[in-house]
């Protein structure tokens, strides 16, 4: 589902302009990535409540990293692992140039940073942090 740029730009700015989920979840596994090309942080947290995911993320950056990690945690939370997992597969898909799937909702206003390689790492930043701290997770 590609969605139309000025509606993606409008979902991208409300994320970084008000991102949702941000604080620590204390005692909850975490991971951090940087993105030293444009100094992009994340930090993401993940704790696992009956078997769902619930997120939330720390972070400082460009629009697309901070975006991306608001709407990660938006999408992911509350899902298990396995729905999760398939969700982030789709993600990086779409950001490696496949067109959008209908289940990643909001997601699919990042598609665009699949043009731009280094758009990419900052979409990324917040997956792959969440990737190690699912690993961590028990």
């Amino acid at each position: 589902m590609k969605l139309p740029d000025a509606l993606a730009r409008e979902i991208i700015a409300s994320h970084q302009q008000r991102p949702r989920n941000v604080g620590t979840l204390p005692d909850a596994p975490h991971a951090e990535r940087q993105n030293p090309g444009c100094g992009d942080q994340i930090t993401v947290w993940v704790r696992l409540e009956s078997e769902r995911l619930r997120l939330s993320f720390e972070g400082k950056g460009c629009a697309i990293s901070q975006a991306s990690a608001s709407l990660m945690t938006e999408r992911l939370g509350g899902l298990t692992r396995p729905q999760a997992a398939e969700v982030a597969a789709q993600f990086r898909a779409m950001v490696q140039g496949e067109p959008p799937a209908e289940t990643l909702g909001e997601l699919a206003a990042l598609s665009g940073v699949s043009k731009l390689l280094a758009r990419r790492r900052c979409a990324l930043l917040a997956w792959d942090a969440l990737a190690q701290a699912l690993g961590d997770a028990t």
